[in-house]
């Protein structure tokens, strides 16, 4: 029987604001070229589905009109993102999406915006309209694999009281100007403020979310099982930007 993963990208049509799509294409394509299938769904205000259902859960990154937006609808579906959660599907945030998943969050305008708090980090908003922009590099632990995670951020939320940070931040901001640590993973849920896309960017990270999603109904599977994709513009591209940053890559 072919393997399929079933995906949920939440909020397609307000949160997608730096091209945050170009994840969903990049795991589409690394699926289908292993003969993967790959079954995309959208859910978007309103609209009913058992999150628990998928293997994967995606929500982007938005300004705060967008994500102000979409709170009721969010809260609402708190207890079902929940059982997801504890059904071990797994949960990929980019930048507005990774902040909503904490406390709260303060917007530019100053308004405190309450989040799901399934975790203790929140965010505040930089001082004097500042920002964290410019190319970012992580050294990141994912399970058992070891990888240099390659993006560029643009975020005024400084995210503070993170307790598992995805990566050490080689160059660049990360969660806030001083935090040294950029985004957040659990085993569960990953997320980060680093667009680019991320996933093109870092196939390593790419397939890393495949494989956890997979395993969901494959628990056995390890991330070894992956048919190993070779393209060399892959790492053409990721040598290109660590050299501009004065980073080596991982041997």
């Amino acid at each position: 029987m072919e393997q399929v993963m079933k995906v949920c990208w939440m909020y397609h049509d307000i949160m997608d604001l730096y091209g945050d799509k170009g994840n969903i294409m990049t795991l589409k394509k690394r699926c289908l070229d292993r003969g993967i299938g790959f079954d995309l769904h959208t859910c978007g205000i309103g609209q009913q589905d058992d999150l628990s259902t998928y293997d994967l859960i995606f929500l982007g990154g938005g300004a705060d009109k967008e994500q102000i937006s979409l709170i009721p609808d969010l809260l609402q579906r708190k207890e079902n993102i929940q059982k997801a959660m504890d059904e071990n599907t797994f949960i990929l945030l980019i930048c507005g999406g990774y902040q909503l998943f904490g406390q709260y969050y303060i917007a530019a305008n100053g308004e405190k915006i309450a989040g799901l708090g399934f975790y203790p980090y929140y965010t505040d908003t930089g001082k004097m309209g500042s920002r964290c922009i410019g190319n970012i590099v992580i050294d990141a632990q994912l399970d058992e694999i070891h990888t240099k995670i390659i993006g560029f951020e643009n975020h005024g939320g400084q995210t503070l009281g993170v307790t598992k940070p995805l990566g050490k931040v080689l160059s660049g901001y990360g969660n806030a100007f001083d935090a040294g640590f950029e985004g957040f993973y659990d085993g569960k849920v990953l997320g980060t403020y680093l667009h680019g896309p991320l996933l093109p960017k870092n196939p390593d990270v790419a397939d890393f979310v495949i494989y956890k999603a997979l395993k969901k109904r494959n628990p056995n599977m390890q991330f070894k099982d992956l048919t190993p994709l070779t393209n060399p513009y892959d790492q053409a591209a990721r040598e290109v930007l660590l050299t501009r940053m004065h980073i080596e890559e991982d041997k």
